[in-house]
């Protein structure tokens, strides 16, 4: 027990010294919400007039001797409705005689300190909507007043829409937040049976009241008819005098407020005809409906009548003849009418007129001249007849030129055997231009040009230079009776190079050192100016030249044995043909000098040998002699190959020792002995 104590003194001064600390909003809870609930009384679903409340109830748990605040919130469809506070668990808010725009969702939410519990979501429906109630201003009233029309739904709330009705026919619609609405309708003659109602739009719904109570009203036809008449009748011929007058009823013929107008189509023709009538001379646009039209206020009234005018001659038209005419050619102009009023006027009553330019070129309805630039232009003709005049449509005449001298030409440069573009233009004509192009008067081709600055292109080509003067060009927009031919066609052709030959002087079996060599480039054919292009033993170019002529050369001064080797050359001009030569093998032999220089060297290489075999010889025919003078002894039985000669002490080979010499035969040597 005494645990205990001290335990709870223990926490009340944890919690007094928190209490000091902080509100004791914040450190200690002395409410607990368990729930909230939304009570609708009497119920969910009622009919409009009846009283409903809404009751928030509340189960909270608190500590004993605490009086919490209860703060209560009420919303509907979600948006605050209304807030109070009190220290009751429950509380109550009052919709007294509930209207279709009370229905809705409802729920309520409670605060206790800074806790907070909503209640579920409750829906709220009233039925029935209240019959509104119609005034008028007057029951009797003249056509053209306007009438002052109430509609009331007395009580009722919310966004409503009123609308005035007659019969199946709107009269006028407006929205409000009034449950009144005031309006000046303006009403046709005859009884009228008017009558009101209006809609609540609930959320995607729309509710329609019953319609209030029908008005009949009695609406005073004015008698404002307007009579029109027409003098001499309805049936005229232009240019007659026509009178047109409009009248309404005594009653009102002198009321300053009525207005009597005269309408022909969109065009008003008098804008008061109460005292004075309309007067006008019929022409023949002037067919058609014609109104007077009454106004006293806002009521108008209508009557029309139809007129015809016959004209009293038809518009007329310019003809030219012939339709297309040419600079020097004779043409016709003429005005004329396709019909008239016979029992009005003759045809020679008729004038004519011809006019160019606004400038008169004949009274008359016949022109006769020559077409040129001076007959160019616009040219009207006019009509006239008792006053009426009438113009023709414009015409724009302009007389055709004929084509000029073409000029004939080619794109760039002519080259034999290769096709190329030959072009024909004239600088003046009327097109379509026809051009031809000729060959020996011989027609190869044709076209047509629509456009004066297009040239007519041709594909030719030629197999000689001569050939090129055999072309020319014709042109014709007028037939061939105009037609007009071009100069011949002059242009530089230019020959491809023909096969080059190289020739080398001296010729090359005969070319010496120290020597200097010619290498000449010819070529057949070619127009100039031609380049040459000289290559050497070793495949390199060594020369190039460009020439108005159809040869070159090249000169190879002192060569040597290193300039031997193949030669050629190339050719080429304008054609852009590149044609090479047979390859031509140089051989550069030795100098004289030298080769008199090798042949005394090899001469006495000859001579030196010849006294080699010379002295030779006679070295060994020494050697015979001298072999004969000795004489032979047997050979030693040691020896069986070797002969002994003995040399006596007289001889001219003897040796003063006495030593012997030896002379094998095979071999031919001789050695000493003892």
């Amino acid at each position: 027990m005494w645990v205990k104590i001290q335990l709870s003194l223990k926490m009340g001064t944890l919690c007094h010294l928190l209490l000091f600390l902080f509100t004791s909003e914040e450190a200690c809870a002395e409410s607990v919400i368990k729930s909230v609930q939304l009570i609708i009384h009497p119920r969910n679903e009622i009919e409009r007039g009846t009283n409903v409340s809404l009751k928030c109830q509340a189960e909270v748990s608190h500590k004993l001797g605490s009086h919490p605040n209860y703060k209560y919130n009420f919303y509907k469809d979600f948006q605050p409705l209304n807030t109070d506070q009190t220290s009751s668990t429950d509380h109550l808010y009052s919709i007294p005689d509930a209207r279709m725009a009370h229905s809705g969702k409802y729920k309520c939410a409670v605060v206790i300190e800074e806790q907070k519990k909503e209640s579920s979501v409750k829906d709220l429906t009233v039925k029935g909507l209240q019959t509104p109630v119609l005034t008028v201003d007057k029951l009797k009233l003249r056509e053209g007043d306007d009438v002052t029309a109430v509609c009331t739904a007395e009580g009722e709330i919310g966004s409503l829409t009123f609308i005035f009705s007659d019969g199946f026919e709107e009269l006028y619609t407006e929205s409000t937040v009034s449950h009144r609405v005031e309006r000046q309708l303006a009403l046709t003659k005859g009884t009228v049976n008017i009558f009101c109602y209006y809609s609540v739009k609930l959320h995607s719904t729309i509710e329609r009241s019953n319609d209030s109570n029908v008005i009949s009203l009695d609406i005073q036809e004015l008698e404002i008819n307007p009579n029109i008449k027409v003098n001499p009748s309805t049936y005229v011929i232009e240019g007659d005098l026509i009178t047109f007058s409009c009248s309404v009823d005594t009653t009102y013929q002198r009321n300053s407020d009525l207005k009597i107008n005269l309408i022909h189509g969109h065009t008003m023709l008098s804008l008061n005809m109460t005292q004075t009538d309309y007067k006008m001379s019929a022409k023949a646009n002037d067919s058609g409906e014609y109104e007077c039209i009454s106004r006293l206020g806002g009521v108008s009234k209508t009557s029309a009548m139809n007129i015809t005018v016959k004209e009293l001659f038809s518009m007329p038209f310019l003809s030219i003849h012939p339709t297309e005419v040419f600079e020097g050619e004779h043409v016709t102009i003429g005005c004329q009418i396709s019909s008239f009023a016979s029992e009005r006027i003759r045809k020679d009553d008729i004038r004519y007129s011809i006019f160019q330019d606004k400038t008169p070129v004949i009274n008359g309805s016949i022109y006769s001249g020559t077409a040129g630039k001076a007959s160019n232009g616009k040219y009207i003709c006019v009509a006239e007849a008792k006053g009426i005049i009438k113009k023709s449509e414009r015409v724009l005449f302009e007389a055709k030129v004929l084509v000029s001298k073409p000029e004939i030409s080619v794109d760039g440069p002519v080259i034999m055997n290769e096709s190329f573009w030959i072009h024909c233009h004239s600088d003046n004509g009327s097109l379509p231009i026809i051009y031809s192009l000729k060959r020996n008067n011989i027609t190869l081709n044709r076209t047509e040009v629509s456009d004066l600055h297009e040239k007519a292109s041709f594909l030719a080509m030629i197999s000689t230079p001569s050939d090129i003067s055999s072309y020319m060009c014709e042109a014709e927009n007028n037939g061939q009776v105009s037609s007009k031919m071009s100069e011949r066609l002059h242009v530089t052709v230019i020959v491809p190079v023909g096969k080059p030959l190289l020739t080398v002087i001296p010729v090359p079996g005969n070319i010496e050192e120290g020597s200097d060599v010619t290498l000449i480039c010819n070529i057949p054919k070619g127009s100039p100016p031609i380049s040459f292009s000289f290559y050497g033993g070793s495949g390199t170019e060594i020369y190039s030249i460009t020439v108005q002529s159809n040869s070159s050369s090249y000169d190879l001064s002192a060569v040597n044995r290193q300039h031997s080797g193949n030669y050629y050359c190339e050719a080429n001009n304008q054609a852009d043909a590149l044609i090479k030569s047979d390859t031509v093998t140089v051989e550069v032999s030795l100098a004289k000098w030298k080769k008199a220089l090798i042949a005394a060297f090899c001469m006495l290489l000859v001579a030196l040998l010849v006294l080699f075999i010379v002295m030779r010889y006679k070295a060994k025919r020494g050697k015979r002699e001298m072999a004969a003078k000795l004489s032979i002894k047997p050979a030693s039985p040691k020896s069986d190959d070797s002969l002994t000669l003995s040399l006596t002490h007289d001889t001219h080979y003897s040796d003063h020792t006495g030593a012997e010499l030896h002379f094998d035969a095979l071999t031919g040597k001789v050695t000493y002995g003892t």
